[in-house]
This record gives C-alpha cells, sequence and structure tokens, in this order.
C-alpha cells in the first residue's frame, strides 16, 4: 500500500513538472512560421529533385560498369582457354624432349655422341654422323627452347589474368559504392517523410483551424485552443483537433511489463522503443486524453496519437507499428482504456512500440508550423514515466 501510494505521488507530482513550452504563440507568428517553412520545404523539394537526378546519372554509371565488368569476363575467359591450350602444348614439348634425351643419352650421356661419331669407318662417314649429332642437339635445344618460351608465356598470361581479376574486383567495389551512394540518397529522400505536399497542406490546416475556432492575429493561439475546445462537449468534436480534453491525473507506462530497447534522441531516435516477449501485448495510453489522429504513415505503419491536457496546455502522445487499434478520433481515453496492439508495421525490424511525445503536433489543430517544428518539440519520456533506466531491464507494472 505505501509503494502504491509512492507511486501516485510521483505520478501526481509529474502532471506538475512536466517540460511544456509555454512560450505564447500568435495566430500572426503561426503565418510567419508557415510561410519559413513552406519555403524551407520548396528548397527540400528541390533538392529532393536534385537527388533523383543524381540517382538517375548513379544508375547510368552502374550499367556502364556492369558493361566494364561484362568485358572483362568475357577477356578472363579467353585467357583461361589460351593458358588451357598453353598447358597442352608444355606437355607435349616436354614429352618430345624427353624422348629425345632418352635416344641420346642411352648409355652414359655425352659419351653416347663420341661413341657414335668415333664408330665412323672413315672421314666421310664420320662427317656424316657429326652433323646428325649436331642437327639433334640443335633440334633438342629448339624443343627446349621453345618449352621455356611457353612457360614464360603462360606465367605472363598468369599475371595478365590476375591483373584483370584485380581490375573485375576494384570494378565491383566501384559498383558497391555507386549503389550504397543510392541507397544513402533514397534514405535521404524518404527521411523528407511526410511528403513535401502534406506536410505544406497540414501546415495551411492548421492556420485555417485557428482562423476557424476565432483566435485573432495577435492571440496566443494555445490559449484560444484551449479555451475553445474545453468549452466543447467531447462527443461533438468530430475529428482530430476538436474536444474537452481532461486533466491529465497522472502518467503510466503504455505496457504492463516490458523492457526499452532504443532511448529518446539516440542516434536521431525521437522517441523511445518499448517490446515484450508478448509480440502483440496490449498498449494503453500513459494519460487521460482524446485520440488526436490515427492513420498509416509512409512506411505503412499503424500510428495513434492522443492529445492530453497539462496545466491547462496540451501534449501529445503518439504510438507506432501497432498491429492493431481499437479507438477512434475524438474518443475519450483513460490509462485503462486498451488502445491497440503492440506490433512490427512500417519500417520496423521486430515488434515494438514507438513512444513519442511532443508539446506539438504537425496535424492539424496540433499547433506546429511544420514537422521539422514537431521534431524538435520531442520530450524525452523518460522525464516524467517511470521507465528503468537501462536497456532490456523487464519491469511490471504500470
Amino acid at each position: 500500500m505505501k509503494r502504491l501510494s509512492s507511486v501516485i505521488l510521483i505520478a501526481l507530482l509529474a502532471v506538475f513538472l512536466i517540460p511544456i513550452n509555454t512560450e505564447a504563440k500568435t495566430l500572426s507568428d503561426l503565418r510567419k512560421e508557415v510561410e519559413e517553412a513552406n519555403a524551407d520545404l520548396e528548397n527540400k523539394n528541390n533538392q529532393i529533385a536534385a537527388n533523383d537526378a543524381e540517382v538517375a546519372e548513379i544508375k547510368k554509371k552502374i550499367a556502364d560498369i556492369e558493361s566494364q565488368i561484362s568485358e572483362i569476363e568475357s577477356e578472363t575467359g579467353v585467357l583461361e582457354q589460351e593458358i588451357e591450350e598453353s598447358n597442352n602444348e608444355i606437355a607435349e614439348k616436354s614429352e618430345q624432349s624427353k624422348s629425345l634425351f632418352q635416344y641420346l643419352q642411352v648409355s652414359e650421356g655425352e659419351n653416347a655422341y663420341l661413341e657414335y661419331i668415333f664408330g665412323a669407318t672413315d672421314v666421310t662417314d664420320m662427317v656424316y654422323r657429326m652433323a646428325i649429332v649436331e642437327q639433334l642437339t640443335e633440334y633438342n635445344d629448339k624443343i627446349m627452347n621453345e618449352l621455356s618460351q611457353l612457360v614464360e608465356e603462360n606465367e605472363q598470361r598468369k599475371e595478365e589474368l590476375a591483373t584483370k581479376n584485380k581490375e573485375l574486383e576494384k570494378l565491383t567495389d566501384d559498383l558497391e559504392a555507386e549503389q550504397a551512394k543510392i541507397n544513402a540518397e533514397t534514405a535521404q529522400i524518404k527521411d523528407a517523410m511526410p511528403s513535401v505536399e502534406q506536410q505544406k497542406k497540414e501546415a495551411e490546416k492548421q492556420i485555417e483551424y485557428y482562423e476557424r475556432i476565432g483566435c485573432g492575429e495577435s492571440e496566443d493561439i494555445d490559449s484560444c485552443q484551449f479555451a475553445y475546445e474545453q468549452s466543447r462537449n467531447n462527443s461533438s468534436s468530430g475529428g482530430s483537433g476538436g474536444g474537452y480534453v481532461p486533466s491529465a491525473a497522472g502518467f503510466y507506462r503504455p505496457m504492463v511489463s516490458g523492457y526499452v530497447t532504443q532511448n529518446w534522441m539516440n542516434a536521431g531516435h525521437l522517441g523511445i522503443d518499448l517490446s515484450n516477449t508478448n509480440k502483440t501485448i496490449e498498449i494503453y495510453p500513459i494519460a487521460t486524453g482524446v485520440v488526436f489522429a490515427k492513420y498509416y504513415d509512409v512506411y505503412g505503419a499503424l500510428v495513434l496519437k492522443i492529445r492530453h491536457n497539462v496545466n491547462g496546455r496540451y501534449i501529445y502522445s503518439t504510438y507506432a507499428h501497432l498491429s492493431a487499434w481499437y479507438v477512434n478520433v475524438g474518443e475519450l481515453v483513460t490509462p485503462d482504456t486498451v488502445i491497440g496492439r503492440m506490433g512490427n508495421t512500417g519500417y520496423s525490424f521486430g515488434a515494438h512500440l514507438h513512444l513519442e511525445l511532443t508539446t506539438c503536433d504537425w496535424h492539424a489543430g496540433g499547433g506546429c508550423s511544420s514537422y521539422a517544428q514537431y521534431e524538435k518539440s520531442t520530450i524525452n519520456p523518460r522525464q516524467y514515466i517511470g521507465f528503468p533506466s537501462g536497456l532490456r531491464v523487464w519491469w511490471n507494472g504500470r
């Protein structure tokens, strides 16, 4: 009981200690931010177009490299065939030389030459026999020279083949480098998601939303929005951005058990990743709030967003990679509401929950002038949710 009271006390204190961005922003400020953001998005759009052109050029280079590789492979095949033919010829010459030596050196090496010469019956016969020995010696020398030349040519061909193989390896490395560059460019383009068009569209909707609810040009849009939406009945909200949002009475873990697999801002990570041996474990809201948006992102991940009221200001919790969701936009949820199940949808390499917390959202009614501002508005969930300090440290209870 004492432990439960401590948890409740910590949760209540967290409500008042959450680092909420209290800097006032007027509708006029939002218009200016949207204008600047749209200009930046146009620059990014132009960069994406330049990336596409570069990718196309890289693909041409790859095609050229592949053509060169094909030519080298063909040359390599020819060289291998020539080496095989040379080896056969070397074997044949070796047999000829061997036979000749056996003929000339039947008895005791060079003595056989002398015995043959001095066995002549007369001078004419001796001259004849000397000529025969000379011819046989020259023929043997010729065979040995040819053999030596073939061995040398064979070694030269082997060196040439090795050189060609090195060229092939280098071209292959170049090809892989070009492919890596394409992958990097592609990743860079994907990192611009949501698309430029979608971001610009939502930014314009932001302005339209605050105009529609009657915010003045010099009025703090957060205060204006809070007052307007708190005065409305939740059941009539009818979509993202609208409806009464009760105060958050405390914050809880989104799963009854699990462990942290990646921290906030680890290599630019905007949220915290949580997992469990139960790959479809139920997911709960971290606090009381109203479902603000749900959609599939550009990678196909199921995403759910909830708006929370903290001391008269809104914060947003995002739950991504869900395998299922059970609530609708505008619905009031509490920490006991099952909103979905953990999954592996979208750009994911294993079942987990990606949890983000922000002081604004880039969807209409969320107050962010751009997705870039949304990224900057993220909050470390560890600042007010009691996750274990290390990675893959198991917890039980919310």
